[in-house]
């Protein structure tokens, strides 16, 4: 179960978030989104699913970082650019 709040009534009663499984928090003049908050049960899954996620990305980057380095260091041999630039259109990440 989930509901809409503004962070003013999420202050005045705190102890709504045990009633729902997550409360979207936005502003209420605007209507602009600011962010969601989860109760203390499902806090634990979500750190975990955010973690992954973030370590995924990282991930994902440092292979794209090396890559490069292996330019630093002569590792390509004697490839041309447009080479080089095939390998990596190949290599969809």
């Amino acid at each position: 179960m989930t509901t809409t709040l503004s962070i003013r009534e999420l202050t005045r009663s705190g102890d709504i978030l045990a009633a729902y499984d997550y409360i979207d928090i936005e502003d209420r003049k605007s209507h602009q989104y600011k962010g969601v908050f989860v109760p203390e049960r499902h806090a634990e899954s979500v750190k975990d699913f955010l973690e992954h996620g973030l370590l995924k990305e990282k991930q994902r980057k440092i292979e794209g970082m090396l890559k490069f380095a292996g330019m630093a260091t002569g590792d390509i041999g004697d490839s041309s650019i447009q080479e080089l630039k095939r390998g990596t259109e190949a290599d969809p990440r």
